[in-house]
């Protein structure tokens, strides 16, 4: 496997803001503020399209908490809610640094937007991000249902976000709320499990071992490493994916979560899951946020967007 000759430049102009030394195991905080940063440089670095109206708002969870939303409305009458769950492997991210991919969304596809801003771990662990989602998408279901008629809810999540998206529709199943068109997952983080990369796409990894480890730890708990830890925590872990909707799912080849995904893939499709899977070649974990101009990013943008469109 090799690198994208476009995505190698981008690969190597993150390089010196990476940490002089890779953060031990568990040590959230320094990955916190690394992620964080990350993301609010290419915040500040993206082209706004500012087409869209931004409404806050909270919803209540069934844990008694009230999670903040924030609605993206389109120039045009959306026939499509779509929840947006932002990455941060669990123990970062904000819905403030991904004001330009939700704006980004609703503008190209047409549809509104609501971005969660879920708990995160590990000041609130698991189910409290998965509850927040829960909520944030019944909101969306009950509100579509009664404003906008005929509108149909999808969920969609990058990372951290992609897994906490698949979680939500198996609660969402489970729980019976719905409908859910779809779940639109791009390099999501599906099995705390994983603790192993393949060798030839170590060196690229803008996610590591340790990192997904520290993440999964910071969530789980002392349910980490178990066999205790539920589907709704790690969907990986679920023994039958019938009756979910059908899946957009999308990951790079030098992603750590490359083999995950395409699992995941596989056993929905056993399951009679109609899934769309791309997987982008030469491509590392968070592609289209660190290349965003690279020919493959905007590949994959339009593929989501025609994908969205077509609900």
């Amino acid at each position: 496997m090799s690198l994208d000759n476009e995505l190698s430049y981008a690969f190597g102009a993150i390089a010196p803001s990476a940490p002089a030394t890779q953060p031990v195991v568990g040590d959230w905080k320094t990955r916190r503020a690394h992620i964080d940063a990350l993301q609010a440089g290419f915040g500040a670095a993206a082209t706004h399209d500012d087409r869209t109206e931004l409404v806050d708002f909270t919803a209540p969870t069934s844990d008694g908490h009230n999670v903040s939303l924030g609605l993206y409305k389109p120039p045009n009458v959306p026939n499509v809610l779509l929840v947006y769950v932002h990455g941060g492997g669990l123990i970062a991210g904000s819905v403030a640094a991904y004001d330009h991919v939700c704006r980004r969304y609703a503008a190209q596809a047409g549809v509104a937007v609501i971005a969660v801003d879920y708990r995160l771990a590990p000041e609130s662990p698991f189910p409290a991000a998965v509850e927040d989602c829960v909520a944030a998408t019944e909101w969306a279901i009950e509100h579509a249902r009664q404003r906008v008629p005929g509108a149909r809810v999808a969920i969609m999540g990058d990372s951290a976000g992609g897994g906490l998206a698949a979680a939500t529709a198996l609660e969402c199943r489970d729980r019976e709320i719905g409908p859910l068109a779809a779940q639109i997952l791009v390099c999501p983080m599906l099995d705390d499990r994983t603790a192993h990369a393949a060798p030839d796409a170590e060196p690229f990894l803008t996610w590591s071992v340790a990192d997904n480890i520290t993440g999964w730890r910071a969530y789980l708990g002392d349910k980490y490493g178990t066999d205790d830890t539920p589907a709704s925590a790690s969907i990986a872990r679920a023994e039958w994916y019938y009756d979910l909707p059908m899946a957009y799912l999308e990951v790079g080849q030098l992603d750590l979560f490359c083999m995950e995904t395409v699992t995941y893939a596989t056993r929905l499709m056993e399951h009679g899951v109609a899934v769309n899977l791309s997987v982008r070649r030469g491509a590392f974990h968070g592609f289209d946020q660190i290349a965003p101009d690279s020919r493959l990013a905007q590949n994959a943008f339009a593929d989501r967007v025609a994908f969205i469109q077509s609900l």
